[in-house]
């Protein structure tokens, strides 16, 4: 579970081996051994004491500013694995290699697209006709990944090209496909122009902790990418690799709005666009957290879906120092 903080004045302590979270009178304990991360969105004070159980029991605290973006969090200061996961990061990262890696990745994204958008047409027949138009898009541009060669530095521009393509058509299925008052007009960042892309920003920003969470775990360098540029302070691999997770957060923003879970009052209005309150960031992590929690048939294994992303992670690194084909 994640345990978080999103009331202003929230106190968060240790109580033995279980973590207290003080909100005015009221102390409510939670065992560490069930805390998987702490989220803190809002003024919130913790204790020396917490941040220690945190670090002995590898859950880290994640600081999200009001977008849901990681803005800060606390970890242990130790290396995950060995250095040899580093050094083969910067190895491969402008080879072949690297481009086959990358190329993986956003396939695997775009599957998962086309999966869920086969799967929404299915229950939805008046609308199939339009949405297997879109799949077609998202088709064509998995086939243009596929036989791409050479290295990242020679392809990145392609590569970027085609998987900005199937994002707006993947994104105009998904707007075609929810309650008309929630009708979108592509992808909006920071801030989002509307309350769809406010509900999907936030569960990405969730998505990005978890993944460089994991990066770290598994002893790979969230700052040394392949597909995304070194910049200063950059978390390139984070960017790279939350790609095949990012149907995580779609499907459950489009399952709140489809089942009409969502309402206007969940969103604040601020210069340029909307952002998600208090009520809203609660339905929204709470629906989060059980389709993360949801176990599934993953490479031969029953895991939840959240423990898909540390799989990965560690797959990942065995396989850059050859412990696995």
């Amino acid at each position: 579970m994640q345990l978080i903080l999103n009331t202003p004045g929230a106190y968060l302590s240790k109580n033995g081996e279980c973590f207290q979270v003080k909100v005015g009178e009221e102390k409510n304990l939670v065992s560490s051994k069930k805390v998987k991360s702490i989220l803190i969105t809002t003024g919130a004070a913790f204790s020396t004491d917490a941040i220690e159980l945190a670090i002995q029991n590898n859950i880290d605290i994640v600081f999200l500013d009001k977008f849901g973006q990681p803005f800060g969090r606390v970890w242990h200061s130790k290396l995950g694995s060995t250095t040899r996961i580093r050094r083969r990061q910067l190895e491969i990262a402008e080879t072949e290699e690297g481009l086959k890696l990358v190329s993986g990745w956003i396939g695997q994204k775009i599957q998962n697209q086309i999966d869920f958008l086969e799967e929404l047409s299915r229950h939805r027949e008046s609308k199939a006709e339009k949405v297997q138009e879109y799949i077609s898009s998202l088709k064509e541009a998995q086939g243009k990944i596929s036989v791409l060669d050479g290295t990242i530095q020679e392809k990145r521009g392609s590569l970027m090209g085609i998987e900005g393509g199937a994002g707006r058509a993947y994104f105009a299925a998904l707007s075609f496909l929810i309650p008309e008052q929630w009708h979108f007009d592509g992808r909006s960042r920071r801030p989002a122009k509307d309350g769809f892309n406010a509900v999907l920003n936030y569960t990405y920003g969730i998505l990005y902790s978890m993944v460089e969470k994991a990066c770290l775990i598994a002893g790979l360098d969230p700052f040394i990418g392949f597909l995304h540029t070194d910049n200063y302070n950059k978390k390139s691999l984070v960017f790279d690799l939350i790609e095949p997770f990012r149907i995580f957060g779609e499907k459950t923003a489009f399952y709140l709005f489809s089942k009409r879970q969502i309402k206007q009052s969940f969103f604040d209005k601020i210069p340029n666009g909307v952002t998600l309150n208090k009520e809203g960031k609660q339905v929204l992590i709470t629906a989060f957290n059980e389709r993360l929690d949801v176990k599934v048939r993953y490479r031969g294994r029953n895991i939840s879906q959240r423990d898909i992303i540390q799989f990965e992670c560690h797959r990942i690194a065995n396989s850059l120092i050859k412990k696995i084909d």
